[in-house]
């Protein structure tokens, strides 16, 4: 298994962590697939804009629709997303 050196919210400052403010759940936690790109926050602003975008942005699918999509790839790719 592959090893991704990540820095947690509670280390993180300056564009990071205005990102990651962004993006905490209820609990205060970022999610690993976008805690990946930490070292790089432009890519993690750029990743969650495109996932904000794909999933409630104007588009001829409903939001139910995106998510069962989601979940095909996420199962078809052995993914617990």
């Amino acid at each position: 298994m592959a090893r991704i050196r990540v820095i947690p919210p509670a280390k993180a400052t300056g564009e990071l962590a205005e990102q990651y403010a962004r993006m905490k759940d209820a609990d205060g936690n970022v999610a690993n697939i976008l805690a990946i790109h930490s070292l790089h926050p432009a890519a993690l602003r750029t990743h969650y804009d495109l996932y904000r975008a794909l999933m409630f942005g104007p588009s001829e699918l409903s939001r139910a629709q995106r998510e069962s999509i989601a979940v095909v790839v996420s199962v078809t790719n052995q993914c617990h997303y």
